[in-house]
């Protein structure tokens, strides 16, 4: 019953969002256009496995605006991905007090915890991604494969 519901809401809002798109074009997918440039730099990076090229490009996004929790969520991400946890952990903690419900954050740092061998953290954001997807959301679904297989993916 939940995925009929989560396809007719999407269904009835991907019809006005085609509609809006078409009249207006593509829309940035941040305001700031330098920051819009450092993401997309930081996240082609990323797609390479690139993880210090991210970082410095992450850093020009940070400067630009050091309060949007993607950035720091794609930091965590990046620190994670080198083997720095603890700065990747200081990172999703920041990602998460500019947005407690960024679901982006909450995954991946699940995915820290289960590389930490905290399987009960990692339980408890997945908690908090069911009570956020209530229709259900991609973070919520990897990061509940991952605690079934006990390990990390991301």
């Amino acid at each position: 019953m939940r995925y009929l519901i989560a396809i007719s809401m999407a269904l009835f809002l991907s019809a006005g969002l085609a509609q809006a798109a078409s009249d207006s074009g593509p829309e940035p997918k941040y305001r700031n256009k330098d920051l819009n440039t450092a993401m997309g730099k930081a996240e082609d990076a990323i797609e390479k496995k690139n993880f210090e090229q991210a970082l410095v490009h992450l850093e020009e996004a940070k400067a630009e605006d050091d309060k949007h929790p993607d950035v720091y969520n794609l930091i965590g991400f990046s620190m994670r991905k080198l083997g720095r946890y603890d700065e990747a952990g200081t990172a999703y903690d920041k990602a998460l007090s500019l947005d407690p419900e960024h679901t982006g954050a909450l995954e991946y740092q699940g995915e820290l915890f289960l590389k930490l061998g905290q399987m009960d953290k990692a339980r408890a954001n997945l908690e908090k991604l069911d009570d956020i997807c209530w229709l259900g959301c991609e973070s919520y679904y990897l990061l509940r494969d991952s605690i079934a297989a006990g390990t990390a993916t991301n």
